[in-house]
């Protein structure tokens, strides 16, 4: 167990990790499921390790290019439960600012046609900003 604790140290000391994530890391060099449990537990028991520290940074670092959906299936595929995304996406800030600067990063200029428009709606969609959002930017570019 010393060794396998000294692992997950390592790990913890270059960035945070979702226990999931974690888990799936050490999985490998654990003796048994269990140990592997309780050496979780006894990290998040210390503070070591923790799922809303982990979504909070995850969200801070990526809310200026992405949208709430995106990181909210980031989130979600490193093992983070619902709650504890929603919490870090409130710390994210406002989706609709973040997503008119996207826009205005890539583009800057108004879509000329129904062609670029499309091809600009796109984009931010794919960066998984919501209709919403989208929509309020294309409106406040058309003006």
């Amino acid at each position: 167990m010393p060794e396998l604790r000294l692992r997950a140290l390592q790990l913890l000391t270059r960035r945070d990790y979702s226990r999931a994530e974690l888990q799936a890391r050490l999985a490998a060099a654990a003796e048994s499921a269990e140990q592997l449990e309780a050496l979780l537990d006894a990290l998040q028991s210390e503070r070591l390790l923790s799922d809303s520290r982990y979504a909070v940074q995850r969200v801070s670092a990526r809310a200026g290019r992405y949208g709430n959906a995106r990181l909210r299936q980031e989130l979600r595929q490193k093992g983070v439960d619902d709650e504890e995304i929603a919490a870090a996406l409130f710390v994210g800030g406002d989706e609709c600012e973040r997503c008119r600067a996207v826009w205005a990063r890539k583009f800057g200029v108004l879509p000329e046609s129904a062609g670029e428009r499309a091809r600009q709606t796109r984009f931010l969609q794919y960066r998984g900003f919501s209709g919403e959002a989208i929509r309020q930017v294309m409106a406040g570019a058309d003006e």
